[in-house]
């Protein structure tokens, strides 16, 4: 049960601290354009408080049911320890990974087909995020592997492309750092973003590609595979939470990048 505590608090303190560290610097953002011309400010709803709040309770809530889902509501699994009970958020945190690594995927190709660095924030935002869901999936998955294996890593398929797919997003990220020159930048991260994806489905598919004795397939078919109605109902109502969840630190993030960029032309403006 340590172990199940563990990685559910892990998440939520990861999850909850971006979602309260990117609402505050929203809000002093949001103070900081509002003497800005109109036509420079970037116009959204997320600039009204009671909206960015609406927003993040929102989120709150949907985790909060799904939490007690997994803990108390979901039946226990047959032969297996409680800890088992990890999975629900570990393959919501994954999926959502995969999700922020496509929106990458799409804005690198947009922005290299438009030359429009609207579409280089949405690669930047998505990345961020897929780094942070693709941490939380691997730090679950060990939690739970040290109380089923007893070993906090092994060499399996899965582990391995998911280590490897976390390591090429942290470089896309840096690559972003070191170069200055926005455009450049951009151009760079771009075809970074779209080859990096490649490992994406690698991981995905790494079981049935290499087959695994370790890793459970819980959503395959077979007599011997799947959830319980019950589990599976948790499991879709985890992915919904952590759904609206990404979708809130998504907008909430790229509203901070739109009004950082928005400070920057006004900036470089006023210095011409």
């Amino acid at each position: 049960m340590s172990y199940l505590i563990a990685a559910y608090a892990f998440i939520l303190i990861i999850v909850f601290s971006y979602i309260a560290r990117i609402t505050l610097k929203c809000r002093r953002l949001v103070e900081e354009t509002k003497t800005m011309d109109e036509g420079q400010k970037p116009i959204s709803l997320i600039n009204d408080k009671k909206v960015r709040l609406g927003m993040v309770w929102t989120s709150f809530i949907l985790i909060g049911v799904a939490l007690y889902m997994a803990l108390v509501w979901s039946p226990d699994a047959r032969g297996e320890p409680a800890s088992y009970r990890i999975i629900y958020f570990h393959v919501a945190s994954a999926i959502m990974s995969y999700v922020g690594f496509f929106i990458t995927f799409v804005g690198s190709i947009l922005f290299l087909s438009k030359g429009d660095l609207r579409y280089d924030r949405w690669a930047k935002v998505g990345a961020d995020l897929g780094v942070h869901f693709c941490f939380l999936m691997i730090v679950s998955g060990m939690i739970w592997g040290k109380n089923r294996w007893g070993a906090w890593w092994l060499w399996e398929p899965r582990l391995t492309t998911a280590m490897i797919l976390f390591i090429t997003y942290i470089g896309y990220l840096i690559l972003r750092h070191v170069i200055e020159i926005p455009m450049t930048r951009a151009r760079y991260a771009g075809v970074y973003g779209i080859i990096a994806f490649i490992d994406v489905p690698i991981v995905h598919y790494a079981i049935k590609i290499w087959g695994s004795i370790m890793h459970p397939v819980v959503t395959g078919g077979g007599p011997k595979q799947g959830l319980a109605p019950e589990m599976m109902l948790t499991l879709r109502f985890s992915l919904l939470a952590f759904l609206v969840t990404f979708a809130v630190m998504y907008m909430l993030r790229l509203h901070v990048e739109n009004l950082e960029a928005a400070l920057a032309r006004s900036k470089a403006g006023e210095e011409e």
